[in-house]
């Protein structure tokens, strides 16, 4: 490959380092053709990157981003998934691939600056997804003005109905 072409992938590849949400490096290694053109179509689907990248390139990308905290990682045959909006769906395609097809390997990953490991990614991986956090955080706050609305509503209406009641007691006697 040609040094202006290595340097173009870097700079670009780079930038796309700096926007992410979450990076999570992966081990394809005995993967077919079929089972990659699979993965990429689930992660495609949810705007999410996978490159198979050499190392080196990687390496010197990730310089002077949050990635640069995972640059042991870099060793063997390597892929990263790169997210810019979700960091829960990587986690979940990758990490329920990977149980499906035992050759991918989940090598770790970045978030925020922080690496995360195996465990981390499949803990993150557990949690629901963007969409499904908004609308039990949209439930929730709109729970809390219908509860003052009722609970408002209930003094007046409660005092109507012990101001019945001493008039129907009134009435009886």
């Amino acid at each position: 490959m040609e040094l202006n072409k290595k340097k173009e992938i870097v700079t670009q590849l780079h930038e796309d380092l700096k926007k992410s949400k979450i990076v999570i490096v992966t081990d394809f290694k005995g993967l077919d053709v079929a089972a990659v053109t699979k993965l990429r179509s689930q992660l495609t689907k949810e705007n999410i990157d996978y490159r198979v990248i050499k190392n080196t390139l990687l390496r010197r990308a990730s310089e002077n981003t949050s990635v640069s905290v995972i640059n042991g990682m870099f060793k063997g045959p390597s892929a990263v998934a790169i997210s810019y909006d979700d960091p829960v769906s990587p986690a979940k395609i990758l990490t329920k691939f990977s149980e499906e097809n035992n050759k991918l390997e989940i090598k770790g990953g970045v978030m925020d600056g922080k690496p995360l490991d195996l465990n981390g990614i499949k803990a993150l991986s557990s949690l629901p997804s963007r969409e499904v956090l908004l609308s039990q955080l949209l439930s929730a706050m709109n729970a809390v003005p219908t509860g003052i609305v009722q609970l408002l509503a209930a003094v007046p209406r409660n005092m109507m109905n012990v101001l019945n009641a001493i008039k129907e007691k009134k009435e009886a006697a």
